[in-house]
């Protein structure tokens, strides 16, 4: 079995469990990390890593989000791996979704900023087109820095007043726009999430 691992907080917990159960015995082919984080950690513990060159498609993805919604209509990529994220989620037969409760909503965008990652060169166009969508948007920095992904992307934080109405007519405005390399909104793409909470663990499919 080769499988997609996540990045972030809730996919490092699947690491460290993952690597238990190699430790015990399970055996794989190989994990394609989606940062440079993940495959450091992963590698640390003992899992065999590959890459897309080498398997192309995957049997299983499993990552976080950020908001998730009834339909499994994601918001990804605060931890700022979106792009690869979204790229070994969509070679995957099947992508699950572990979250906790509070990353559950009615409706996506009321309590996240949607990431868009795009080329430094173009990052003023683009953040004038997405203002013209409606979106307040922040050139994301860390420690009073540029952010750069692993890509060497910027990334744009767009927050929608009344959150997002229509993601997949948002998803398609945005990607029409030319410096734009992806957007956080992984919809159409989670084939379960499961998601825990005070009263224990339910499936969503």
């Amino acid at each position: 079995m080769v499988i997609g691992l996540g990045s972030g907080s809730t996919a490092a917990y699947l690491i460290y469990a993952l690597a238990r159960r190699i430790q015990a015995g399970l055996s794989i082919v190989g994990a394609v990390p989606t940062s440079k984080v993940t495959g450091e950690l992963a590698s640390n513990l003992g899992i065999p890593l590959t890459d897309l060159d080498t398997h192309p498609e995957l049997d299983l993805d499993i990552d976080g989000a950020d908001e998730i919604d009834s339909q499994l209509g994601l918001i990804k990529g605060g931890g700022g791996a979106l792009l690869r994220e979204k790229i070994v989620a969509s070679v995957a037969q099947r992508f699950i979704v572990l979250a906790d409760i509070t990353k559950q909503v009615k409706q996506l965008g009321l309590k996240t900023p949607l990431p868009v990652e795009t080329i430094p060169f173009a990052a003023t166009p683009v953040r004038k087109r997405l203002e013209a969508l409606g979106a307040i948007v922040q050139l994301r920095q860390l420690a009073g820095q540029l952010y750069l992904t692993d890509n060497n992307n910027v990334i744009l934080d767009c927050t929608f007043p009344g959150g997002i109405t229509d993601p997949p007519d948002l998803e398609n405005r945005i990607k029409r726009i030319v410096g734009v390399v992806e957007t956080g909104l992984f919809l159409n793409m989670a084939s379960q999430a499961i998601i825990g909470g005070p009263e224990g663990v339910k499936i969503l499919s």
